[in-house]
């Protein structure tokens, strides 16, 4: 019988997406314009903290925001309407996340060469957003106490690629039993060098926390 050789060929689906991930990032760094990617499951306060971080922000920086939803414009209507920044929506037909093709062709429609930051609001998802890299420089990651401090247990890889964690809704903390403190256990598990900030948008609870750490690495990239 003759000798049979094996030989396994194996591609990561994401390469190409991380390839390109990586040509916008550097793209933008050479532009001077910070790309954020805001990420949760729906219902966290994504866009009830983009609100109150933007119109902090937007007295220093011009922004813009990409809204990323299956379907409806709800959200970009009232960043639009709330903040005055440049806004533009974007439909997945059904997809549960953004691909770097996507965010590419949406940074293209948005036109970054007047701005100095870009927000993109993603889809209201914890596992497939977390599997595609978009391009950004930093991703925020939302975790709100309805949700329960276990979550980074369960969806790792979420809060692995996250750059920094807002612990969101804290003034309901009590009344859903969700431990802060265990929570934050529960994210360096994940992700040990992680920045996390416990707020409560609507009652501006630990935004200037927040603010100040995103304006320090804007400014690492604007005044680059």
């Amino acid at each position: 019988m003759e000798n049979i050789k094996i030989f396994e060929i194996k591609e990561d689906i994401t390469s190409r997406n991380n390839k390109e991930a990586k040509t916008i990032r550097n793209n933008m760094t050479q532009k001077h314009v910070f790309f954020l990617n805001v990420m949760s499951s729906p219902g966290s306060g994504k866009t009830t903290l983009l609100l109150s971080l933007i119109n902090r922000l937007k007295s220093k920086y011009r922004i813009g925001v990409i809204e990323a939803d299956i379907d409806s414009d709800v959200d970009a209507e009232t960043i639009a309407m709330k903040t005055g920044v440049k806004t533009i929506q974007i439909h997945t037909a059904g997809a549960c996340h953004i691909t770097c093709q996507m965010a590419r062709e949406s940074l293209e429609a948005l036109n970054v060469d007047d701005l100095d930051v870009v927000i993109l609001e993603n889809i209201g998802n914890l596992v497939c957003p977390a599997e595609f890299d978009t391009g950004a420089h930093k991703n925020l990651v939302l975790l709100s106490t309805p949700e329960g401090h276990d979550k980074p247990l369960k969806y790792p890889l979420m809060f692995e690629v996250a750059s920094l964690v807002a612990i969101t809704k804290i003034d309901v903390a009590d009344i859903f039993f969700f431990d802060i403190e265990k929570a934050k256990e529960n994210i360096a598990f994940r992700n040990p060098n992680i920045k996390v900030f416990p707020v409560c948008a609507p009652k501006d609870t630990g935004i200037n926390e927040l603010y100040n750490y995103l304006d320090e690495e804007i400014s690492k990239i604007v005044n680059k």
